[in-house]
């Protein structure tokens, strides 16, 4: 049987700021935030690492720590963290 380990990551304080920025410049509420986590299948070298998901305005946006880019909805498409203010705005 499969045993998998849930660890929560934090999101990091700059990305935070980033994302409360953006949200703040847009006229928009404080965003939802859930924070990613690593799953981790015991006793093998498989992990995952889910993204932070924050929730502006009903739409879902997906965030890495660490990462220059940002998904809306899934992982298909990136954009670079530089345009998220743009984009809320563009959406909302």
């Amino acid at each position: 049987m499969l045993n998998i380990i849930k660890k929560e990551i934090n999101m990091s304080k700059e990305l935070y700021s980033k994302i409360e920025w953006a949200c703040r410049l847009n006229g928009n509420e404080q965003p939802k935030i859930i924070n990613g986590c690593l799953r981790i299948i015991e006793h093998t070298n498989l992990a995952y690492v889910e993204p932070h998901r924050v929730i502006i305005k009903e739409k879902l946006y997906l965030f890495f720590n660490e990462h220059d880019y940002f998904y809306v909805n899934d992982l298909s498409t990136k954009y670079p963290l530089s345009k998220l203010q743009e984009y809320i705005s563009e959406v909302t």
